[in-house]
């Protein structure tokens, strides 16, 4: 089988609201993420060791931060210039208006999918956690004779309303989606679960640019609400199983199809927890699928006097007695006689000595004075800071700008 030539379309423009106050200054794909890494790196890297490498992120909101992260860390090789990492605000080429939905951002950029003339068109989420062949996905799509495919998976039937909800045949080809349904149609042979979009599709080109065309013309926005509904009736449009995608050095261990959409603070609280044990959910560490991030250049972490269990501590960092507890740490991070219990410290940020913070998430450049207690008193958080629903407490990025802040001469003494 001829190789097709494949473009990928990133849609990375998400406000992320329901991630908020994580999302105060930056876009959801931006969001740091693990160790070391940003949720749209889970895309990328799966595009990257799928071998697809003409890949177009559409930006939108707060995108900052996100553009910055792409130029230092996802940069291909000038020899080939068909491969590339490269971003794309909106172009407003035909009015005034940002991204009016999925839908209208891919048509927004029509021009890119007619210059880069591609056999097929790879349209993608950046604002989840996953590992992913692509090159399955597209083998599937070729073999059914499919003129576009959807990503789909079963998630429990009381999260599904969150999703795109397919109802397919058990060769795969799709009789119905519906958008975010309130009372979400379960699965025929498993009524505890429904199968849901993953925000994941293949087009053939000429199909895409022919329904985008028409799109328009009707006031379309979305894929999922507008665009899916109305190809089911005239087009091949089928559900590919990520059940069945296989990645390799995936260990025994971890949840077979791992995907998680990590748009709120509890989902996105649970993820991290997700990537932390001797036997993770699901594991950073895969060599052979490697998840690419930004190539820091800061020094290993130090430790004195550090009572750490189940954790992750990134580079950089300079623990200066503490008791960990299942929690990260991410780069340049100073903690002082401390204690955490499952927390996400982000970048940046100083811990005084006497802190004690449980389930607690710091946002990066976040100084936190001697004694602070967070995470103890529901009430008293509420008053401070966000918190969730779980009780999962959220302190606001803080000021500083610079990894060179004035207190980083202070971790290294």
């Amino acid at each position: 089988m001829t190789t097709p030539n494949i473009l990928a379309l990133v849609l990375a423009g998400g406000e992320g609201s329901r991630l908020y106050p994580l999302t105060e200054h930056r876009s959801k794909p931006s969001v740091p993420f693990g160790g070391r890494y940003r949720i749209v790196d889970f895309v990328l890297s799966n595009l990257v060791n799928s071998k697809i490498f003409a890949i177009y992120l559409l930006v939108q909101y707060k995108s900052q931060s996100l553009i910055e992260h792409i130029r230092r860390s996802w940069v291909m090789s000038p020899i080939f210039p068909e491969q590339f990492v490269a971003v794309v605000p909106p172009q407003m080429r035909e009015s005034p208006e940002w991204f009016q939905g999925t839908a209208n951002a891919v048509y927004q950029n029509l021009g890119l999918i007619e210059k880069h003339a591609p056999d097929l068109v790879m349209v993608l989420s950046a604002d989840h956690i996953y590992r992913m062949d692509m090159r399955q996905m597209v083998a599937f799509h070729l073999a059914s004779g499919s003129d576009v495919t959807v990503a789909a998976l079963p998630v429990p039937i009381a999260n599904a309303s969150s999703f795109g909800i397919i109802k397919a045949a058990a060769n795969g080809i799709i009789s119905s989606f519906v958008e975010k349904p309130d009372n979400p149609a379960p699965m025929a042979d498993d009524p505890g679960r429904a199968y849901a979009s993953m925000g994941n599709y293949i087009f053939n080109t000429d199909v895409l640019i022919k329904a985008l065309k028409e799109g328009n013309q009707l006031g379309e926005k979305d894929f999922g609400k507008d665009m899916l509904p109305r190809l089911i009736k005239t087009n091949r449009v089928f559900a590919y199983n990520f059940c069945d995608n296989r990645i390799p050095g995936t260990r025994d261990y971890e949840e077979p199809g791992y995907w998680r959409d990590v748009g709120t603070i509890d989902a996105y609280f649970q993820a991290h927890q997700d990537s932390l044990g001797v036997e993770p959910k699901f594991d950073m560490f895969n060599p052979k699928w490697r998840i690419g991030s930004d190539n820091y250049q800061g020094p290993s972490p130090r430790f004195f006097n550090a009572d750490v269990h189940n954790s992750i501590i990134n580079s950089g960092s300079l623990i200066k007695g503490a008791r960990i507890r299942n929690s990260i740490i991410r780069s340049e991070v100073l903690l002082e006689d401390v204690e955490l219990d499952e927390c996400i410290i982000m970048d940046y940020s100083v811990l005084r000595k006497g802190v004690r913070l449980r389930r607690v998430i710091v946002d990066r450049y976040n100084t936190i004075e001697a004694g602070e207690c967070i995470g103890y008193d529901t009430q008293a958080d509420r008053r401070r800071f966000t918190v969730t629903d779980s009780g999962i407490v959220v302190l606001t990025r803080g000021e500083g700008t610079d990894s060179r802040a004035d207190d980083v001469k202070f971790r290294y003494l």
